[in-house]
């Protein structure tokens, strides 16, 4: 097994129901004939925290003492499910819709509060409406209630690639049965003034709306295109190693390989990456030569990473939002190792043609011609300036 492959499993809270299959035998087949063809992207939502108003994003009533990074997400789910279509979920049942998110500081400032309220006053001032955030897995917990999503809820927290992991691990437990229907994503509150990378601090959340493809075409969605997720592990002492670079791209070859990216199609890079060795091992990876030959469409673009895990699943939004006609590489990793390929095949690129067995139905050619985003959208945003700004 390749590296990419025996990467290390992502870091998760979980609260999920069994499925329940409803409908009998032609249901079960249903959704053996969906998995078998693979997920669409059908709804995407994104939500900077500048200027954010719940009250106009969520309504006036029942929200306000939510954390701001579940608001966030909250409102980043609206927004994919009013593109994706009001039946986009009602047409399974509760026990067939399923989340995913994934956060690295959605509960730090939270935290901290907390923290000084029971050093302070003691834990006795402790608001019980906020109380129970302290755990990280409560932050989704009303984005399941208000959509009755009873599948699966999972929370990831790997440094910065916990955004694309929601969307791999998501995206898994929907081939295996789960449910057929995923809400996936990521969503950051801006760090605390005084906290280690509050300077790049993120905060904002992105949503997407995933289904079978042929679900969506008997809906009449058009699909806005195909993701497929690998992560793996670069161990920093690795990285800072002569063969830092070419390991990294060894990594990387085989999670191109594993998602079904033929060498002889073109091949945008999208890269957020902080300066740490792990970071600048995968940048010296990106090329034609150590990506194993591959075309690329131009020079990589490296991002700024922020400290947070929104931005490299902002960049997947930005891809399926604005096709280019061929398939976009997001890349990303953490100074800790943990590292992520989100392959997106927009609208109804054929970038992946006679992928190999194995090969993830999400990342699989042949979707719908894709549309626009959904309009009035915004940029996540860090602490500082939009996504599309860096």
């Amino acid at each position: 097994m390749s590296d990419a492959r025996a990467a290390a499993g992502p870091q998760m809270a979980t609260k999920g129901a069994p499925l329940r299959r409803m409908g009998g035998e032609a249901n079960e087949e249903a959704a053996r004939d969906e998995a078998a063809v693979g997920l669409v992207v059908t709804g995407i939502g994104t939500v900077g925290a500048d200027g954010f108003d719940f009250r106009t994003a969520l309504g006036r009533h029942g929200y306000k003492y939510l954390p701001a990074a579940s608001q966030y997400f909250l409102a980043a789910a609206k927004r994919a499910l009013a593109q994706a279509g009001p039946d986009a979920l009602e047409a399974v049942g509760p026990e067939e819709r399923g989340a995913a998110v994934g956060t690295n500081s959605a509960a730090v400032a939270l935290h901290h509060s907390m923290d000084r309220t029971v050093t302070v006053t003691g834990a006795g001032d402790l608001s019980p409406v906020t109380a129970p955030y302290f755990s990280i897995n409560l932050f989704g917990s009303r984005l399941a209630t208000e959509h009755d999503l009873k599948g699966f809820n999972l929370t990831l927290t790997s440094p910065r690639i916990a955004g694309l992991e929601a969307l791999q691990t998501g995206q898994r437990a929907l081939a295996t049965g789960r449910a057929r229907r995923l809400l996936a994503g990521a969503t950051e509150e801006a760090l605390p003034e005084g906290e280690p990378g509050a300077g790049t601090s993120e905060a904002g959340a992105v949503a997407l709306v995933l289904e079978p493809e042929p679900a969506a075409r008997g809906r009449g969605v058009a699909a806005l295109g195909r993701v497929g997720v690998r992560s793996f592990f670069l161990p920093p002492k690795a990285a800072a190693s002569a063969e830092g670079a070419e390991q990294a791209a060894a990594l990387l070859r085989d999670a191109l390989d594993a998602l079904g990216h033929r060498p002889d199609r073109p091949l945008a890079v999208t890269a957020v990456l902080d300066g740490s060795p792990v970071g600048e091992a995968m940048a010296a990876a990106l090329d034609e030569k150590a990506l194993g030959g591959r075309a690329l469409a131009g020079k990589p673009e490296r991002v700024p990473a922020g400290a947070g895990a929104l931005e490299p699943v902002a960049r997947v939004a930005a891809v399926l939002g604005a096709p280019d006609g061929h398939a976009h590489a997001v890349v990303t990793a953490a100074a800790e190792g943990n590292a992520a390929v989100c392959l997106i095949t927009p609208g109804g690129a054929s970038a992946m043609p006679d992928a190999p067995p194995g090969t993830e139905a999400s990342a699989m050619p042949d979707a719908p011609a894709g549309t626009e985003a959904s309009a009035g959208s915004e940029q996540p945003m860090n602490g500082r300036r939009r996504a599309s700004e860096r």
